[in-house]
């Protein structure tokens, strides 16, 4: 946090490039040290707080040769009483709640463009064969495009976000998300009721998953 501007950020190192635990860390501690220099609430400084989280990967993979294909996906979220704003790069995705609705980022990645294509439905996105397969990650290039948005009004008491890896979402539905978010007090009791739904159904040997909650009361709270 800075004064009334909150920052979330979540990063998952990609499992099939040497050294995604290190792109994912240099990625939030980037993100978050830009953050700090300059806090801000805007799709402009979302996207500029990525950019400069990929610019470290960059610059990282130039002087260490052994993590040149490192990479990771980032998901970003700014947040303020008045203002909401986000980013993204790979399949590490932003949800917003608001009473009966939701809404997500798209998926940098080819069963989303499948989809959005119309040749696979939305729900087959989850367990496509080719769901791995990304078509943007941090660290794979200088100027990789960041996608950036931002809400259409101030965030209101009962609106929530979440921020979420692919090994945490693709277990569960948008419904049921909303299911437990209208049934919990707070974040933790929010991502405690997801995570057991995660628990329940991930398959021997699946992905490790991250999630961050964020509830609006009279103020954000987070977990």
């Amino acid at each position: 946090m800075s004064g009334n501007i909150g920052c979330w950020v979540l990063a998952d190192g990609l499992g099939g490039h040497q050294g995604g635990a290190t792109a994912s860390r240099l990625a939030v501690d980037a993100v978050l040290a830009a953050f700090r220099e300059k806090p801000a609430v805007s799709p402009d400084a979302a996207g500029a707080y990525v950019r400069r989280a990929n610019q470290a990967l960059i610059e990282r993979q130039q002087t260490e040769p052994e993590l040149r294909s490192m990479r990771t996906t980032i998901v970003v979220l700014l947040a303020s009483p008045d203002a909401a704003a986000w980013a993204h790069i790979g399949d590490s995705r932003l949800y917003r709640f608001s009473g009966k609705t939701w809404e997500r980022t798209k998926d940098h990645s080819v069963p989303q463009r499948l989809a959005d294509a119309g040749e696979i439905p939305e729900d087959r996105i989850r367990f496509h064969e080719d769901r791995n397969l990304l078509l943007k990650s941090l660290g794979s290039q200088a100027g990789v495009g960041v996608d950036v948005a931002a809400s259409d009004r101030a965030p209101r008491a009962g609106d929530a976000f979440l921020l979420a890896s692919d090994g945490f979402w693709e277990w569960l539905t948008e419904a049921e998300m909303l299911e437990d978010l209208r049934s919990s007090s707070s974040c933790r009791e929010w991502l405690a009721k997801m995570e057991a739904r995660v628990q329940g159904r991930a398959t021997r040997g699946h992905d490790n998953y991250t999630a961050i909650g964020a509830m609006v009361r009279r103020t954000l709270s987070w977990t």
